[in-house]
């Protein structure tokens, strides 16, 4: 019971934590069963965070909304215009960002949010980021530049 009590002294949900390492020590077995390594960044490496981030974006790729000259944001593919939730705690508002929760009130508002670089999602999935299938709108025009510059990279570095 000392745990709950720790965890009640900060703030922590102690469900939450032990619902956490449950799901840490799944994927640990099966990492183990695969004979995959499991590795993590430094604490106190500047891609700490960014790793971080590139995760999420692996998991959450089709939840992406691009911030469009209007000041609105646009979400990918269904092209709905959504604002930043009132309780996100960015102190900017970034041109790519991946959320997790679509807010229908009053308007629409994405909650949860992180900023991203847009050259993850091409990288992490480029069918889902194909253009032939994307709606014509300011975020591809900049997908397709970076394609375009991601293409002629690995053109270059393959001979």
């Amino acid at each position: 019971m000392e745990d709950v009590q720790w965890c009640y002294d900060n703030f922590i949900n102690y469900r939450s934590l032990k619902s956490a390492d449950n799901v840490r020590q799944q994927l640990s077995r099966i990492m183990e069963r695969f004979s995959l390594k499991r590795t993590s960044t430094d604490f106190n490496s500047r891609d700490y965070y960014i790793n971080i981030r590139k995760a999420l974006v692996s998991g959450f790729f089709m939840q992406v909304a691009h911030l469009e000259r209007t000041g609105q944001y646009l979400t990918i593919k269904d092209n709905q215009m959504v604002q930043l939730h009132p309780s996100t705690c960015l102190d900017h508002k970034p041109e790519w960002v991946l959320y997790n929760e679509f807010v229908l009130t009053t308007k629409n508002y994405i909650r949860t949010v992180t900023d991203i670089k847009p050259e993850w999602l091409i990288k992490v999935a480029p069918a889902y980021y194909d253009m032939g299938n994307f709606p014509q709108c300011e975020a591809r025009r900049q997908l397709e530049a970076i394609i375009t510059k991601l293409e002629s990279k690995q053109f270059r570095e393959g001979f």
